[in-house]
C-alpha cells in the first residue's frame, strides 16, 4: 500500500465523521494555498538550531555533518495525517537512509514541552515558525478554519503558541546546506512518498 492510498483511506474515515459544515471548511482550506511561492531547489539555507522534544538543541550543521539531511515539516502531533506519515517514514524510509549516511528529522511549529513522540528519529520544535517562514512554508490560519479546529478540540494557541501552521513538506539538504529536493503539499491530506525521498537522496 502506498502512503497516498493510506492517507486517502484515513481522510475518507475522518471526513465521514465530521459535521458537513466543518468538512466543507477544511476541504476549502486544502485548496487555498495553490500558487504560493516556496523555497526552491538550488537555494542555500541558513544554519539553524532548534530544540528537540526533550529540550536538547540540534543544529542543521550537525544533521548534515556526515551526509544529507531529510527535513520533514509537519503540522503537529495533533494531526492524524502527520502521524500516519511519520510512522510510515520511520518504517519504510529510515532503515534505507542509514546506510546512505543520511539523517531524518521532523520539524513542526509545536512547542517542545508537549508529549514525547514515539519515533526513532529527532523531532524538533520550530516554535514561532522561524525556520519554516524563511522557506515559505508558514501561513496564518484563517478565521473559518480556526473556528472549525476549535470545534474539533484543537487550540493552536495552546499547542503552538500562535495560530500559524506550516504546509507539510519534505526537503533534502546536502552537506553545503543547499536544497537538492523540495516537495511541498498545501493540500495537507497528501504527502511525499518514501520512494520519492529515497530516490532524491540516492541521486546526490
Amino acid at each position: 500500500m502506498t502512503l497516498e492510498t493510506a492517507l486517502t483511506g484515513l481522510n475518507d474515515q475522518l471526513r465521514n465523521a465530521l459535521p458537513p459544515e466543518i468538512a466543507e471548511v477544511l476541504d476549502a482550506d486544502r485548496r487555498r494555498a495553490a500558487g504560493t511561492k516556496f523555497a526552491e531547489v538550488g537555494a542555500e539555507i541558513e544554519d539553524f538550531e532548534l530544540p528537540g522534544a526533550d529540550g536538547t538543541p540540534t543544529k542543521l550543521a550537525e544533521l548534515v555533518a556526515e551526509g544529507p539531511a531529510v527535513l520533514v515539516f509537519y503540522r503537529g502531533q495533533w494531526c492524524p495525517y502527520c502521524n500516519l506519515t511519520l510512522r510510515t517514514y520511520q518504517r519504510e524510509l529510515l532503515p534505507e537512509l542509514k546506510p546512505l549516511g543520511a539523517s531524518l528529522v521532523a520539524i513542526s511549529p509545536q512547542r517542545p514541552d508537549g508529549p514525547l513522540p514515539d519515533l526513532e528519529f529527532p523531532v524538533l520544535s520550530d516554535a514561532g515558525s522561524t525556520v519554516a517562514r524563511r522557506l515559505g512554508l508558514s501561513y496564518p490560519v484563517s478565521a473559518p478554519v480556526r473556528e472549525a479546529m476549535q470545534t474539533l478540540g484543537t487550540d493552536l494557541e495552546q499547542v503552538n503558541g500562535t495560530w500559524e501552521l506550516v504546509h507539510p513538506a519534505v526537503l533534502v539538504v546536502d552537506q553545503a546546506r543547499v536544497l537538492r529536493f523540495v516537495d511541498v503539499h498545501p493540500d495537507f491530506v497528501t504527502r511525499t512518498e518514501p520512494a520519492e525521498i529515497l530516490e532524491a537522496v540516492k541521486s546526490l
